[in-house]
């Protein structure tokens, strides 16, 4: 069987996407007139968002030759990303190295040395703009060995959502929803979802969530001044920036526990920037994206209490 037609069969691929969409109630006493609505990333078949683009950007590379036999899968994560390279590179026999800054949490590394990926780690206190650097120092010390999937730069992350989560947000989401929110840890979400509203919902208001720098939020990245931005970012279709309360996105998650969604660090932080916009329209109908599980941040305090 040729590598495209055993790509194409592998069940895992058939697994991506078409995420269910819940209601969120924890701002019910709040706002008892709005309405926050989320897709449960964590139902794909490596626990999180990034399957999305993932899947798509190792299938166009195997159908445009530039993934092949002999040649070892490489990119930069904080975790999730890599996971899903591991996933699918084990399902298809092909190598993984994954560079990741030390701060991952335990849970993820273990899961990518569980695939078999080769993990390099980066020193925490410089960032993950340190493992960008050091992935781009690995592929040119060796460019034949690898592919470089290069998920910031890689038109195949934004498209799989433009073609996948925005559609099914579309097909799934009331009419009259306001506005939708995100982060951005390389832009694909974001971007690809911003682009297909522009066009087919001009109406609703694109919000992007800040982190801070420190001590950040795992799977969302700083940007401005002195800090790496993804090339993939479109920032016209963002209509504003909230920053981020990690104390009070921390509480948020543990509100979405005690209802019975377990979902990870950045959906709290999500979750903190939708509740900025209903204090200034309680009436908003807000959808977001709740990116991963929350069993992934059992070793990192967050539901400590």
């Amino acid at each position: 069987m040729a590598l495209t037609d055993a790509v194409r069969a592998h069940p895992l691929f058939d697994l991506v996407g078409d995420t269910p969409m819940v209601e969120i109630p924890i701002f019910r006493t709040e706002f008892p007139d709005a309405t926050v609505l989320a897709k449960l990333e964590s139902m794909n078949p490596g626990g999180s968002i990034k399957d999305r683009p993932v899947a798509r950007m190792l299938l166009d590379a195997v159908a445009e030759g530039k993934l092949g036999s002999g040649q070892v899968i490489l990119d930069s994560s904080s975790g999730n990303a890599g996971i899903a390279y591991a996933m699918f590179g084990a399902a298809l026999g092909f190598p993984v190295e994954i560079v990741i800054p030390a701060n991952a949490s335990q849970e993820r590394r273990r899961r990518l040395a569980a695939h078999g990926a080769q993990l390099v780690i980066t020193d925490a206190i410089l960032g993950y703009d340190e493992a960008l650097r050091e992935v781009q120092r690995r592929y040119h010390a060796s460019p034949d060995r690898y592919f470089f999937s290069d998920q910031y730069s890689n038109e195949s992350n934004w498209l799989a959502h433009y073609e996948g989560t925005a559609v099914e947000i579309l097909a799934q989401a009331p009419e009259n929803f306001t506005h939708f929110v995100s982060g951005v840890g390389t832009g694909g979400t974001i971007t690809g979802v911003g682009r297909l509203l522009r066009e087919e919902r001009p109406e609703v208001q694109v919000v992007g969530a800040l982190p801070p720098v420190f001590p950040g939020v795992e799977g969302l990245k700083p940007l401005g001044e002195g800090h790496i931005e993804p090339e993939i970012l479109d920032r016209s279709v963002v209509d504003s920036w909230l920053e981020i309360d990690i104390d009070a996105a921390g509480r948020l998650s543990f509100e979405l526990a005690r209802v019975g969604i377990f979902a990870g660090q950045s959906s709290g932080a999500y979750l903190n920037a939708v509740r900025e916009i209903l204090v200034q329209e309680p009436r908003a109908c807000v959808v977001t994206v709740l990116p991963d599980g929350g069993d992934r941040y059992i070793s990192s305090g967050l539901w400590e209490p």
